[in-house]
């Protein structure tokens, strides 16, 4: 009899312990998929901002690199007619 018991309690602390790692088990599982969720949404909202950015530099440079070539342009023209003169 006393070996019955003795199997009941194990049984019954082995179940416990089963339902205590089961539980753990999917706490960490579901903490660790929401945190990977959380993870690839903040970096798809960087990635996002980060083309913004990247898009609005290009255009920026584009203004530049033509103000650039007008300028220079107009000093070519310039020279164009002063040199001539100045010889």
């Amino acid at each position: 009899m006393a070996t019955k018991k003795q199997t009941t309690i194990i049984d019954a602390t082995t179940s416990k312990v089963l339902d205590a790692v089961i539980k753990t088990n999917d706490f960490a599982l579901d903490t660790t998929e929401r945190l990977a969720m959380k993870t690839i949404k903040l970096s798809e909202k960087g990635l996002k901002r980060s083309e913004k950015l990247v898009h609005k530099g290009f255009t920026m440079s584009a203004k530049h690199q033509n103000t650039m070539f007008n300028t220079l342009e107009m000093i070519k023209g310039k020279l164009v007619t002063f040199l001539p003169k100045s010889k």
